[in-house]
């Protein structure tokens, strides 16, 4: 069976009577026919917030041209911030990784497995341990080491070449470098990133270790849109799993993992599909 074709609109706006009325009937007028419709109201700050999808096969209006009629029809009277996808095209996913791997062979069994439709045409490292990785799985690796004095430098080659491919998605898969803020201003909203909740609490590379002499009760892993403010972007996703004073340090560590990967995919899955939405520092997540 050939998958739908849809297109998948995000919108934010003041809120105001009859949105959802005039999207909905536009929709329907030009022979959409609604697959997925969730909408949420901020009561406190008076935003709308709507996601809608709807099947292409009978509409009306070509591709290249509907940004400009909805914006016409629409938009405009309401003065929405608005972005339209369409699921025919395959975004480009590219891994930055840089020692631990149990991040990036999660994403890589995904995308293999078919379970995510994205096209990864490169891994990117600080270190070369991954590029054995990226040989098995038949995807490009770049080798980027990173100092102080050559990370301008590199990042502008990283930066160059992930334009080249045209990445729409960059995943920092336990990536334990800082992004400078040109990098970051290049690909707004579209950079994720994974850590552990351990922070601001027991910072340093050991934090498992000071968690287990506190005898720390749970673990948290924090999936977040990267921003200048380092580890406090939009957050995406966020879990945590239970330990006792019978979880020894291997065990934190062992079970911290496991909830890396499975934070990170749902971060990463939520952004494939169109389900976020970032605004105010703050995401909105639809189902």
């Amino acid at each position: 069976m050939s998958r739908i074709k849809e297109a998948i609109l995000l919108i934010h706006c003041k809120d105001k009577p009859g949105i959802i009325a005039a999207v909905t009937e536009y929709i329907l007028n030009h022979g959409g026919n609604i697959l997925d419709l969730d909408q949420h109201t901020d009561s406190v700050k008076q935003k709308f917030y709507m996601r809608v999808s709807w099947d292409l096969e009978k509409f009306d209006i070509p591709q290249e041209e509907m940004d400009t009629h909805f914006k016409q029809e629409i938009a405009s009277s309401f003065k929405m911030s608005w972005s339209l996808h369409f699921s025919g095209k395959r975004q480009k996913l590219a891994i930055f990784v840089s020692k631990q791997q149990h991040c990036l062979f999660d994403i890589l069994a995904r995308w293999q497995t078919k379970e995510w439709d994205v096209d990864i045409p490169v891994i990117i490292s600080n270190h070369e341990d991954a590029g054995e990785t990226a040989e098995k799985f038949g995807i490009e690796f770049y080798h980027f080491p990173i100092t102080k004095e050559i990370k301008k430098d590199q990042e502008a080659k990283q930066i160059l070449l992930l334009k080249e491919k045209g990445i729409d998605i960059i995943v920092l898969a336990r990536y334990m470098q800082i992004l400078s803020h040109g990098f970051i201003d290049v690909f707004r909203n579209q950079v994720i990133n994974i850590h552990h909740s351990f922070l601001p609490a027991f910072p340093g590379a050991r934090p498992y270790h000071s968690a287990y002499e506190r005898g720390v009760k749970i673990i948290g892993a924090t999936s977040h849109y990267v921003t200048e403010d380092l580890d406090e972007g939009p957050i995406i996703e966020q879990d945590i799993v239970h330990v006792t004073h019978r979880d020894d340090i291997e065990s934190l560590v062992r079970k911290g993992r496991d909830l890396e990967t499975l934070v990170l995919s749902r971060a990463v899955w939520k952004h494939i599909r169109r389900k976020t939405l970032v605004t105010d520092n703050r995401t909105i997540i639809f189902n």
